[in-house]
C-alpha cells in the first residue's frame, strides 16, 4: 500500500535511522509497506548502511534532487509514496497522518512545518523567516494552491495520479514543480502539521539558499503566464492610456511642471511594451496547455476569445484607423508645401496613429502565431471528445 521513499547522497551517518524510524513505523500501523532508498551517487557507505537497515535501495545515475525522486516514485510498489530527506530532520514516524488523508482521496499531502513545529536551529533564519514564507505566499497567489508549506521536504501522494503529471525538473527546482503542476491539474490537496528536528548531519546541506531559492522562483514565474507577463501588461497599458489619453486634446501642466508631446510619447511606448507582455500570455498560456504543464481540459483562459479570424480582423482594423491618420497628417503637410510644421500639433495625432498601427500589425501576425500553437490542442480536444461520443454510445 505505501512506499516510504529517501533521496539520498552521502548520507550515512543518518539513512540508517531515518530507514528504521520508517520501518518501526510501518511495524507499529501493520502497513503493507516499503522503505525505498534512491540513491544518487554516494561516495560513501550511504547504500551498504541503507541496506543493512532493511530499505531497498536504487542506484540513480542522472544527478540531482528531481533525478533521484523521479527514479524513485517510478522504482516505488507502493500505491501511495510518502517522501522525505534522509537527513533525520523529519519524524518518519508521522506516517499515519499522510496515510489518512491520501486513503480518504487526497492526491497530495503537504507536511506544515510551521504549524507543526520547528526545532531550535533546525531552519535557517532566513529560511524560516523570509525565503519560505515569501515563496509559499507567491505560491498560493500565482497558482490559488491551498498549500501552507510550499517548499516541506516530506509529503505523501498518490503514486498514479503523480505520474500522471509527467514531472521532468531534475534540480530542487523538482518541489515546486510537484506542487504547481498538481494545482494546475485539480489534485485534491490537503496539509497535515508535522515537526521538523535539526539533522543529523556534519557537513553543509545540499540546499544553496540563493542559488536553490532562485531557481524555485524563476520556476514558479515561469509557469504563471498571468503574474509574469499578463499583469504587468495590462498595468502598463492601462498607466499609458490614461496618460495618453489626459494629453491628446493639449499639455498637461503639473505646478510648473508641463507634460506635452514628449510625454505623450512616453505613454505611446508604454501602451505598446503592455501590449506586448499580454501577447507573451497569450502564447505562453498556448504553449502550457500544449505542453501538458496545464491540463487538456483547460481552455484558453482570457484568450479563448481571440480566435484567428478575430484577431484578423481586429489586426486589420487598426491598422487601417493608424494609415487614416498618417494619411491625414500627409494631406495636411502636402496642403503646406511641406514646409515646417508644428509638432504640437501634428505629434498629438501621428503618435497615436503609430501607435494603432504598430498594435494592429502584432495583432495580425501574432493571431496567426497563437494559432499554430493551437493546433496540436485542437486536434487532441478533437479525439478526446470522439472517444467520449463512441464511450456514450457504447453504453
Amino acid at each position: 500500500e505505501l512506499t516510504v521513499l529517501l533521496p539520498c547522497l552521502n548520507e550515512e551517518r543518518t539513512i540508517g535511522a531515518c530507514v528504521t524510524e520508517a520501518r518501526q513505523a510501518i511495524a507499529e500501523l501493520g502497513l503493507a509497506a516499503e522503505v525505498l532508498v534512491a540513491d544518487n551517487g554516494s561516495e560513501d557507505d550511504s547504500r551498504q548502511v541503507a541496506q543493512a537497515a532493511g530499505a531497498r535501495v536504487v542506484k540513480v545515475a542522472a544527478r540531482g534532487y528531481g533525478s533521484a525522486l523521479r527514479a524513485g516514485i517510478a522504482a516505488a510498489r507502493g500505491r501511495y509514496v510518502v517522501m522525505a530527506d534522509a537527513d533525520g530532520s523529519y519524524d518518519l514516524g508521522q506516517l499515519l497522518p499522510f496515510l489518512e488523508r491520501l486513503r480518504a482521496g487526497d492526491q497530495l499531502v503537504m507536511g506544515d512545518r510551521f504549524r507543526g513545529g520547528i526545532a531550535p536551529g533546525a531552519m535557517p533564519w532566513l529560511h524560516r523567516w523570509i525565503g519560505n514564507p515569501i515563496l509559499s505566499r507567491l505560491g498560493r497567489l500565482f497558482f490559488s494552491a491551498r498549500i501552507a508549506d510550499f517548499h516541506c521536504g516530506m509529503r505523501g501522494f498518490d503514486r498514479r495520479a503523480l505520474l500522471s503529471l509527467q514531472l521532468h525538473t531534475s534540480g530542487m527546482e523538482f518541489a515546486s514543480e510537484m506542487v504547481i503542476r498538481a494545482a494546475l491539474a485539480g489534485f485534491r490537496v490537503a496539509n497535515v502539521p508535522i515537526r521538523l528536528r535539526r539533522d543529523g548531519r556534519d557537513r553543509r546541506p545540499h540546499l544553496r539558499t540563493w542559488r536553490d531559492g532562485w531557481r524555485h522562483l524563476r520556476f514558479m514565474l515561469v509557469l504563471s503566464p498571468r503574474w509574469l507577463f499578463l499583469y504587468p501588461g495590462l498595468g502598463l497599458m492601462a498607466a499609458g492610456a490614461v496618460g495618453g489619453g489626459l494629453l491628446i486634446a493639449g499639455p498637461v501642466y503639473v505646478g510648473k511642471i508641463a507634460l506635452d508631446i514628449h510625454t505623450l510619447l512616453m505613454a505611446a511606448g508604454a501602451v505598446l511594451l503592455g501590449y506586448q507582455l499580454v501577447g507573451f500570455a497569450g502564447f505562453a498560456e498556448a504553449f502550457a496547455i500544449r505542453g501538458g504543464i496545464r491540463p487538456m481540459g483547460s481552455r484558453g483562459g482570457p484568450f479563448e476569445w481571440l480566435q484567428l479570424e478575430v484577431g484578423i480582423v481586429v489586426g486589420l482594423g487598426l491598422m487601417l484607423a493608424g494609415m487614416v491618420g498618417i494619411a491625414v497628417e500627409a494631406g495636411g503637410w502636402a496642403l503646406l508645401g511641406y514646409g515646417q510644421l508644428d509638432p504640437r500639433q501634428t505629434m498629438r495625432v501621428l503618435i497615436p496613429s503609430l501607435l494603432a498601427l504598430s498594435i494592429g500589425f502584432q495583432t495580425l501576425f501574432g493571431s496567426f502565431f497563437l494559432d499554430l500553437l493551437r493546433m496540436p490542442i485542437r486536434v487532441e480536444r478533437r479525439a478526446a471528445d470522439t472517444a467520449k461520443q463512441l464511450a456514450d454510445l457504447r453504453r
